[in-house]
């Protein structure tokens, strides 16, 4: 007979200890740790039975590869790595309210066309997400739809022959299993719960895409092995504040991590947007002072976007630094090159920096615009509106080179722009200036360069 034993388990990292304690000395999170009784699922040891033999095979097989499952939703299916994959599992994270329902609603209306969509919420019932689907305009798709919570009963469902094609749980935290004295959307009951849906998945061969909520630190709910376990974590970004929402992966075994899908929320729902250079330029005013045009890449595709910068006076012992769309460590590694190699003090003065649009940017190729943004708040001389500035920032104040640069200078060509402050390229690449078409090329190897540019005339 099964045999209960109380443990404590933090629900931030999933550790498990003997006793309670206020701090989880794994994760270092406060009051994290609640007490959960659950019938022992480990045997003990491997007597009373033995194994069966495994088969083996050779690593090039003759089975066709399997086709991927088109969404025609092509954001998505960019992200996802060209279309799903049968037999996968996909968890989507973002924070409340930011569309993650909405745009597996959608998803799921579009590929009913052609396939056997099953959506199960067990966060709304059957009538709120009906009105979903008709302010959406997707109430005549043919997509099968349920409310349930109880894992028994789900995999009861989708356990046969008849089993659908695409699979979407709304939400996984909401998933309970009898078999565990926990509650739903702990640690264990979401371990569970995934586990034996993720197995279902595989020996049916549907597409299962599994929702999950995200902590205040922005990282998916409930224990680490949960993004372990899927085959592809994508992340859906934005901001309020924006209409635009990024679909980021960053794990896809079947794909790349380094794509990302753009989307603009509207009263029908999500749109994809097929040119995002133009909609992240669209309100940019020329001619001011801290502002600076980025060509960056994200995954294959270049991205034009805005860096807006203000360096004011501080009354304040510690001056303000406020940063959104791009990493804190990195504005005060270009601050220290730019005083400590080109003499300009920005110590003791407020900084502010943001990325327009609601992007964030990782990539260090975004350097020197943030560099050119400060040094131009800083002077009141404002960048050229038609120049684009691109370059990584090393310690010596030296620009070095960065990967991709046609393809940056062939999107601001295209977009109408005259102008590039790039990188001195090394002397075995000279592409830059054959491919760059109508744009006159600026090559800039020092930080003091770039401030001979914005001297006060």
């Amino acid at each position: 007979m099964a045999k209960a034993s109380p443990r404590f388990v933090c629900q931030e990292c999933g550790s498990v200890t003997t006793k309670w304690a206020g701090k989880c000395e794994a994760c270092g999170a406060w009051n994290s740790i609640l007490e959960e009784a659950t019938r022992d699922e480990i045997p003990k040891g491997l007597s009373g039975g033995k194994g069966r033999r495994i088969d083996f095979v050779a690593l090039e097989g003759n089975s066709a590869p399997l086709p991927r499952l088109i969404t025609g939703i092509g954001e998505l299916d960019r992200v996802c790595g060209g279309g799903l994959v049968p037999g996968s599992c996909l968890l989507v994270g973002g924070d409340p309210g930011i569309g993650k329902s909405t745009l597996l609603l959608q998803a799921s209306a579009a590929l009913s066309a052609g396939a056997k969509v099953a959506y199960i919420s067990g966060e709304e019932a059957v009538d709120q997400v009906r009105m979903r689907a008709h302010r959406l305009g997707h109430a005549q798709a043919g997509v099968a739809l349920a409310s349930a919570t109880s894992l028994r009963d789900i995999v009861a469902t989708l356990d046969g022959p008849d089993a659908p094609n695409v699979v979407v749980i709304d939400s996984i935290q909401t998933v309970y299993a009898d078999s565990i004295e926990a509650a739903p959307g702990t640690v264990s009951q979401v371990r569970a719960a995934a586990a034996e849906l993720i197995r279902l998945a595989k020996r049916r061969g549907f597409v299962l895409f599994l929702v999950g909520h995200v902590t205040k630190e922005g990282t998916i709910a409930g224990p680490r092995v949960l993004e372990h376990m899927v085959d592809t974590v994508l992340y859906f970004e934005g901001d309020r504040g924006h209409q635009f929402r990024i679909l980021r992966a960053t794990k896809n075994r079947f794909g790349a991590t380094d794509e990302i899908g753009v989307f603009e929320m509207t009263e029908r729902g999500l749109s994809e947007v097929a040119n995002p250079s133009a909609l992240f330029l669209a309100e940019r005013r020329g001619n001011v002072s801290g502002s600076c045009v980025y060509a960056g890449i994200e995954g294959s595709r270049p991205m034009l976007v805005e860096i807006q910068a203000l360096v004011a006076p501080s009354s304040l012992s510690s001056p303000r630094r406020a940063v959104v769309g791009w990493d804190t460590g990195r504005l005060a590694m270009v601050m220290a090159v730019l005083d400590a190699r080109c003499g300009l003090a920005l110590s003791g003065n407020d900084v502010y920096l943001n990325v327009a649009g609601g992007l964030r940017i990782t990539e260090p190729a975004a350097d020197l615009a943030v560099a050119a943004a400060l040094v131009s708040s800083s002077s009141d001389v404002p960048v050229p509106a038609d120049m684009v500035v691109f370059g990584e920032v090393g310690l010596s104040g030296e620009i070095r080179a960065v990967a991709q640069a046609d393809l940056r200078l062939k999107e601001a060509a295209k977009l109408g722009f005259a102008q590039a402050m790039v990188p001195s390229r090394p002397r075995r690449d000279k592409s830059v200036g054959a491919s760059s078409g109508p744009l006159t090329i600026r090559t800039v190897g020092h930080l003091q360069d770039v401030l001979g540019l914005f001297r006060p005339a």
